[in-house]
């Protein structure tokens, strides 16, 4: 795929007579109108994404793209990148946190290996690695072109293979160390936010890595010309051109994971900082693909509701999350499963021989 390719990619938008509709049966249940608030509008997306007015989410999967990162060697993590490896094994297990938390559930797990600087396949990960991590984007681009394609390539075929297995609803996952620094500096470059009010902690930064962070970012976005003022903030070129200048192999993956998903009609689900950046960077590559996105939650990260919110997006669940691997994402399908209970088999206002509440403009 060539970067015109890519940027040529046009989707359909989800059937809005659907989603009327959908939300015209939830106004007939004994309950007052938007009782379930934002649930409703996830029933309502899915129902417009899907085709029909009956969604379904019974087969759904968790993608976890894996990378590492170059910027690690300025000091912006805590840990050193040879822990993205060990965590992926343990993801491949279901050993890691999303794996533990997942037991038991109706929920098909794929770790992905796309950047991991690793010698030796990881038993259980899917290989789909572009390169051994990103460069230092202090000293060069992260990604070139062509890698930066390569890695978008692959996560489209993440959702192709998830297609293909008949599942229903998709949740992004990531793991690698130092990418809430890669997140942060696109979502800065996107939006045009200081780093020092959209940098948070990570994995947990003292004051002075917390310092240090803020200062790679800002001397990242110098050293390209990252002004989405200057560059028009809804160009697909200036996008892309943030993306491999200190964007990372996962968000890449992301990106394209989410405009696979966005072209085959599968909802798919945004987890924290890092997919949310890189649901807004699919978005502004190919616009409409916020349209198959449902968030999950706020996020501790400083810039996941400013995300959210260039996409449309309201997060269902609050609670401070900062874990990663998709673990909120997948707090979401508990969620959806109880409102759709209600969706699919609840009492309406004329099973109960009620008045049905009616809806008022204002």
């Amino acid at each position: 795929m060539t970067r015109d390719e890519l940027l040529s990619i046009r989707v359909e938008h989800p059937d809005h007579r659907l989603y009327e509709e959908t939300k015209q049966n939830l106004d007939r249940l004994a309950k007052p109108l938007d009782g379930l608030g934002d649930l409703e509008t996830a029933i309502c997306r899915i129902a417009a994404v899907q085709g029909t007015v009956r969604p379904h989410i019974d087969s759904r999967a968790l993608v976890i793209f894996c990378a590492d990162n170059g910027i690690v060697e300025e000091g912006v993590s805590q840990t050193d990148k040879s822990v993205t490896a060990s965590v992926a094994a343990l993801m491949a297990e279901n050993k890691s946190s999303v794996g533990i938390m997942t037991h038991g559930d109706p929920l098909t797990i794929y770790t992905v290996d796309v950047g991991i600087d690793h010698e030796a396949p990881i038993k259980g990960v899917i290989d789909l690695r572009v390169a051994s991590g990103t460069a230092n984007f202090l000293k060069e681009p992260a990604m070139t072109e062509s890698m930066c394609l390569k890695a978008i390539e692959s996560g489209m075929e993440m959702a192709r293979r998830c297609h293909k297995a008949g599942h229903d609803i998709l949740a992004t996952g990531e793991m690698g160390i130092g990418n809430t620094t890669t997140s942060t500096a696109l979502y800065c470059a996107l939006t045009g936010e200081l780093p020092v009010n959209a940098t948070g902690r990570g994995a947990g930064l003292s004051d002075e890595g917390l310092v240090r962070k803020i200062r790679v970012i800002d001397r990242a976005l110098r050293l390209y010309g990252l002004d989405p003022a200057k560059a028009g903030r809804a160009s697909k070129e200036y996008a892309f051109r943030a993306l491999c200048s200190v964007g990372g192999l996962d968000i890449a993956a992301l990106a394209g994971f989410m405009i696979g998903g966005a072209t085959l009609r599968i909802p798919v689900v945004v987890d924290g900082l890092i997919s949310a950046v890189a649901a807004m960077t699919a978005a502004m590559l190919v616009p409409g693909t916020e349209h198959v996105l449902l968030a999950s939650h706020a996020g501790r990260e400083q810039g996941v509701r400013g995300a959210l919110k260039c996409l449309g997006l309201s997060p269902v669940i609050e609670g401070d999350l900062a874990l990663g691997e998709g673990t909120g994402a997948v707090m979401l399908f508990p969620l959806l499963d109880m409102a759709f209970r209600l969706y699919n088999s609840g009492t309406t206002f004329a099973d109960a021989s009620i008045g049905q509440y009616e809806r008022y403009d204002g």
